[in-house]
Formats: C-alpha cells, structure tokens, sequence
C-alpha cells in the first residue's frame, strides 16, 4: 500500500497545525518547513478544509488551523478523505477487472483482509497520538515557542 503524495501532505500538515495550537499558519511557512511544493499544498489544505479537518481564513493576517481538538481527528478518516480509491489490485474494481483467475484467486480476500487491518490501525491513531510529543517536532520543523 502506498499513500498518495496528496495524503501524505496532508498529514504533515495537520501535524504542523497540530504542535502549532492557538495560531493561525500560512500555506507558505508549511511549504517552506517541509520544503514541498506551495502549490500542492494550497490543494490539500482546501480539500482538508472541505472534510472538516482544518479552517481556513483568507486575506491579510489569514491562514490555517485546526477545525477540532487533535484528539478529534482520526488519522484512518483523514487517510480516507484524501485517498481516491483502494483499488489495490486490479480485481478490486468488478466494472475493469479483466482477470481471467478471478473467481477462483485466493489473493483478493487476502489482500483485503491485509487493507482492513490496515485500516483498523489507522482509526486506531489520532493527530494528538501523532503530536503527543512536539518538542522534536517543532525543533525539526524549525518553530519557535
């Protein structure tokens, strides 16, 4: 299983917002932190805001932050939100699998079972799981106090 790069800046994101409490962030200081691409991010931080992770406030002295507590935010729902599909194998999609082994493999339900556990695990973390301690967090992302 492989996230998309999409998902993964949104978890870094959210994780920034996450040791940031009580501030609104730009895009811009997020990029410059992870050294990602600005564009991309704004991408992510408008579909983050439409699934209810982040608020975001234009203009002058606008930015980001958290919509909930992190305690609130169920990394497997957010990996969810940001992911198209979990089409892992070709057999997962009935309409284009073309498969001639299908209806006999063994394979699909062990690969499904392998995307629920892994899933499972996931609902089991949230983003204060993932921020519970933020010193080093802040000291590699380069955040002051």
């Amino acid at each position: 299983m492989r996230l998309t790069l999409h998902t993964d800046y949104a978890l870094r994101l959210l994780m920034h917002l996450a040791v940031t409490p009580g501030r609104l962030v730009t895009i811009t200081e997020v990029a410059e932190a992870f050294a990602i691409s600005r564009n991309h991010l704004v991408k992510v931080a408008h579909e983050l805001g439409k699934a209810g992770f982040v608020e975001t406030m234009r203009g002058r002295g606008g930015g980001l932050r958290l919509a909930r507590p992190p305690e609130k935010i169920v990394i497997g729902d957010v990996v969810r939100a940001m992911e198209e599909d979990f089409r892992i194998v070709e057999c997962f999609d009935r309409e284009a699998n073309t498969c001639c082994i299908a209806p006999a493999c063994r394979l699909k339900r062990l690969l499904r079972d392998a995307l629920e556990a892994w899933a499972a695990v996931l609902d089991d973390a949230t983003l204060a799981d993932l921020a519970a301690k933020p010193a080093p967090l802040r000291r590699l992302l380069a955040l002051t106090a």
